[in-house]
């Protein structure tokens, strides 16, 4: 058996069991005969869609299970019998990615292609930037993702530096074809809820494993698509937008006003910002500023016996710590303290 296919198999299990093989979701709903229960999730879940069972009168024997990590959803789905999806809600906002497990699923491609997902294939849509609609053929399970289209997008900005267009939202594909990373990274997202919460305990893991969800989905999306991130996008960027960031970036620890960079530059700080928010996706202040926490992590990973996040901070320019301390747990998923802890251990 391949690793894939190991991977796969163990997956048979997601949403059921915890890693410790405790039962998840005790004592709800988790299967309907009803359309109205049905619909009533796949709103929940997904978004507002439309349902109808291929063969006129005939009822669901619906798995429909679901649990949060983070700001993504886990929902292992099937209607349990053959039915189409469609006129999925675009004003939702969310990107679904549909893992089969068992049997397949059809989906739009471009124009009037479409595609059967088979076990181990994943596929990816933004609901918020194309049309989508599927039919499933009533033997399949699927273990779907659902991942708001901002969350994808501030995940891009953080790594990336920039928020990729509608070049690469707009394309409906499989991803991750032959490949075991994404599928062990669903494995062990899965195996790490703990059934005392349905969820996973603690929120330091929840926020590394929502992060690398949406990473590895936007690698391996970006890779197929054929586009670029480390130089697709920025290369694009007009010359004064790239110097910007070169000075921010080494300047960082100065903590230099985006007026005072915008006239060494040459140009006014709102074509500055206009150039950011247009090529990057993002303010030239949120760029410096995740380089000056970026800068400040470095520093405490690196810290020497004695030092505190009070002088790090200090010799970085920070004056108000628990305006920082906030700022960098939303970055990092903990505090500075956390992070100093760890280094000397």
């Amino acid at each position: 058996m391949s690793r894939d296919w190991e991977t796969l198999a163990m997956l048979q299990t997601a949403l059921l069991e915890d890693g410790r093989g405790e039962e998840l979701l005790r004592g709800k709903l988790n299967d309907t005969r009803e359309w109205s229960v049905v619909n009533d999730f796949c709103n929940r879940t997904y978004m507002p869609l439309s349902t109808r069972p291929l063969t006129r009168g005939m009822d669901p024997d619906a798995t429909i299970r679901m649990v949060k990590v983070g700001g993504i959803t886990f929902s292992r789905f099937c209607f349990g019998t053959p039915t189409r999806a469609d006129d999925f809600d675009p004003d939702s906002g969310n990107i679904i990615v549909v893992n089969t497990l068992r049997g397949s699923v059809r989906h739009p491609l471009i124009g009037n292609d479409a595609v059967d997902t088979r076990p181990g294939d994943s596929y990816v849509v933004d609901c918020s930037r194309t049309n989508y609609w599927n039919i499933a053929d009533g033997g399949d399970l699927q273990l779907n993702l659902t991942i708001p289209h901002t969350l994808m997008e501030e995940t891009a900005a953080r790594w990336y530096g920039f928020v990729p267009g509608d070049d690469l939202w707009q394309k409906r594909l499989i991803f991750g074809a032959g490949q075991s990373a994404w599928l062990s990274l669903l494995d062990y997202a899965t195996r790490s809820l703990d059934a005392r919460f349905d969820g996973i305990g603690n929120p330091i893991i929840e926020r590394r494993i929502e992060e690398t969800l949406c990473l590895e989905l936007l690698r391996g999306w970006a890779d197929t698509a054929g586009l670029n991130l480390e130089t697709g996008a920025r290369a694009a960027a007009p010359r004064y937008v790239r110097e910007a960031e070169r000075m921010m970036i080494e300047r960082a620890v100065e903590a230099p006003s985006i007026t005072e960079i915008a006239a060494q530059l040459g140009v006014s700080a709102r074509s500055l910002s206009e150039g950011f928010r247009r090529f990057r996706g993002i303010s030239p202040h949120e760029f410096l500023k995740s380089q000056r926490l970026d800068g400040l992590r470095q520093a405490l990973l690196r810290a020497r016996p004695g030092d505190t996040v009070t002088a790090l901070a200090g010799a970085r320019g920070y004056v108000n710590l628990g305006a920082m301390t906030a700022a960098y747990r939303k970055r990092f998923g903990e505090s500075p303290a956390q992070t100093l802890r760890s280094a000397r251990r």
